[in-house]
C-alpha cells in the first residue's frame, strides 16, 4: 500500500459514518477526472478499491455517498424557499416590488357631531300627595261682634284653612253647641257641601280667601259681603248685585239660604255660619266626632288634586322659577309631566351658630327651599295616594346646537379642551372647541372646522 492510499485508509476509519469525505486537490484529468478518480474525483459514487488493497470491505461507502445526496438536497431545498419568500415580499427589491404602507394611527372608536337641542336637568326626591294640609276650627263670633261697615283686611290662612262656629248665640254661648255630624276621611267637600253640623245646623264651604269673620246685614259694606254674594249667586240665589253692599235684596237672598240650610230666616249672617276656602277640599283627618263638644280643631283637609312636594337643595334654587316644567317619575316607572307652582321661603335658622347636646350647631344643617308642582293629567298618576318620586327639574334648553359625548373632550395643554378631528386618511388632527351646555352626557361645542356629521374620536 502506498503512503497515499495509507493515508486515505486512515482518514476512512477514523471519519465517523455519514461524513463528508475530504480528499486533498490533485490535477484534472482531460475527462475531469481527478487523477486516480472517476468521473468527478473520488466523491459519491466513486468505485470502492478492490479488495486486497487494504479497504474495507462491504457497502459502507456508498452509504455515505447517499447520506452525502440528502444533506446537499435538503440545503439546496431550504435555499429555495427561502428566496422564494422573499421574493415574495419584495424584500429582495426589483422594479416590480413596493414597500408596503404604514397602517393609520387612528382612534379606538368615533361619533359624529350632531346638531340637536339640550336640556339642563337637576333629578332630584319628591313626595307625592294632596299638598299642605290645614284645619278648620270651630270657633265663636268675635265678642260683641265688629263693625259692619267695617272692610275686610284678614287674609285666609295658607292652604285654604277655615274657621267656622255655629250660628247663633252670644259670646257666652261659645263652644257651648254639639257637633252633630262630620264627613268621611278622603270625601271632597265642595262649594255648598256641609263641612260638618252643630246642633242640627249645618256649616256649609264657600269658596273665598277670606274668613266672616263678623255680622253681615243691611248697610253693611265690604270684600266679605262681595264674598258672601259671589257665592250666593254660584249657588243659584237670585235678586241682588253682587257688590260689596248688603242691600235689603240680599238679605233677602240670605234668608231663602237660612231656610234651606235649615236654619233660622233673619237675613243676618254671623262670623263663622260658613267656612271658606279657595276651592274644593279633600278631608285628610277627623279631629271631632258627632257628640263632642263643637270648640277647638273639626277636621284637617288638604286639595283635592295630587301635587308634588320638594325640599330642594339650596345649591339648586337658581334651576327653579314658577313655571319651570318637571319630569316625575312614579315607582312604577311611569312619568307625567308637572310644572313648578308654588316657591317656598327656607325655613329661618334660629340660634344661628349655637351648638345643640351633640356639638352640632343650627348653621351646619342643610338649608332646603320648598316647591311644590301641579300635575296636570291626574288620571297618569293612577292609584297613588301618598309615593316617593323623582322630579326631573328641566331648568334651561338650547336649541339648534353642536354637540357630542362629554368623553370626545380632550383638554388641551395650557387650558382648554379640543376634539380629535378623524380625517380622510384615518389619522387625527386636534381642533380646539368652546364648550357650552352639558346635558344627558352631551355638551355643546363650537370652533373654527367644527361642523355638523363631522366625525371625532372617543375612547373605545
Amino acid at each position: 500500500m502506498t503512503s497515499r492510499e495509507e493515508t486515505e485508509e486512515l482518514n476512512l476509519r477514523e471519519r465517523p459514518p455519514g461524513a463528508l469525505e475530504v480528499r486533498p486537490p490533485g490535477p484534472l484529468t482531460a475527462g475531469g477526472d481527478p487523477e486516480g478518480g472517476g468521473p468527478g474525483g473520488e466523491v459519491a459514487g466513486a468505485a470502492p478499491p478492490a479488495e486486497g488493497d487494504g479497504a474495507p470491505s462491504g457497502p459502507e461507502p456508498a452509504r455515505r455517498s447517499r447520506k452525502l445526496r440528502m444533506a446537499l438536497i435538503v440545503v439546496i431545498a431550504i435555499g429555495v424557499a427561502a428566496a422564494a419568500g422573499l421574493a415574495a415580499t419584495g424584500a429582495l427589491g426589483g422594479e416590480d416590488s413596493e414597500e408596503p404602507a404604514a397602517g393609520p394611527s387612528g382612534p379606538a372608536a368615533t361619533a359624529e357631531v350632531k346638531r340637536t337641542t339640550l336640556t339642563s336637568s337637576e333629578t332630584v326626591a319628591g313626595t307625592l300627595g294632596y299638598g299642605d294640609v290645614s284645619t278648620v276650627e270651630a270657633i265663636a263670633p268675635a265678642a260683641g261682634g265688629a263693625d259692619p261697615g267695617a272692610d275686610t283686611g284678614t287674609g285666609q290662612p295658607a292652604g285654604g284653612g277655615g274657621t267656622a262656629a255655629g250660628s247663633g248665640g252670644d259670646a257666652a254661648d261659645a263652644g257651648a253647641g254639639i257637633v252633630t255630624w262630620t264627613p268621611n276621611e278622603g270625601s271632597t267637600i265642595k262649594r255648598g257641601d256641609t263641612v260638618y253640623s252643630v246642633d242640627g245646623e249645618k256649616v256649609p264651604l264657600f269658596y273665598g280667601d277670606t274668613p266672616l269673620y263678623r255680622t253681615l246685614s243691611d248697610g253693611s259694606e265690604g270684600g266679605d259681603v262681595k264674598l258672601l254674594e259671589r257665592n250666593l249667586d254660584k249657588l243659584g240665589y237670585t235678586g241682588f248685585t253682587v257688590d260689596e253692599t248688603y242691600s235689603p235684596d240680599t238679605a233677602d237672598a240670605v234668608s231663602a239660604w237660612q231656610e234651606d240650610m235649615g236654619r233660622e230666616q233673619t237675613g243676618v249672617v254671623e262670623a263663622g255660619d260658613a267656612v271658606t276656602a279657595e276651592s274644593a277640599r279633600r278631608v285628610a283627618a277627623l279631629q271631632t266626632w258627632p257628640g263632642a263638644k263643637a270648640e277647638g280643631a273639626v277636621l284637617d283637609w288638604t286639595g283635592t288634586e295630587r301635587v308634588v312636594s320638594v325640599e330642594l337643595d339650596a345649591q339648586f334654587e337658581d334651576l327653579v322659577r314658577v313655571g319651570t316644567k318637571a319630569e316625575v317619575e312614579l315607582p312604577n316607572g311611569t312619568t307625567v309631566d308637572g310644572k313648578v307652582t308654588d316657591i317656598g321661603t327656607p325655613p329661618a335658622a334660629s340660634g344661628s351658630g349655637s351648638a345643640d347636646a351633640g356639638g352640632q350647631g343650627e348653621e351646619d344643617q342643610e338649608s332646603t327651599l320648598p316647591l311644590q308642582l301641579t300635575v296636570g293629567e291626574q288620571d297618569k298618576l293612577g292609584r297613588y295616594q301618598a309615593a316617593p318620586v323623582d322630579v326631573v327639574l328641566k331648568a334651561d334648553t338650547r336649541e339648534d346646537v353642536l354637540a357630542v359625548p362629554v368623553n370626545a373632550l380632550v383638554a388641551r395643554q395650557g387650558g382648554g379642551y379640543a376634539v380629535q378631528k378623524v380625517t380622510a386618511g384615518g389619522s387625527t388632527e386636534s381642533v380646539p372647541v368652546e364648550l357650552g351646555m352639558f346635558a344627558n352626557g352631551l355638551v355643546e361645542i363650537t370652533g373654527d372646522g367644527i361642523e355638523e356629521g363631522m366625525s371625532v374620536g372617543v375612547p373605545k
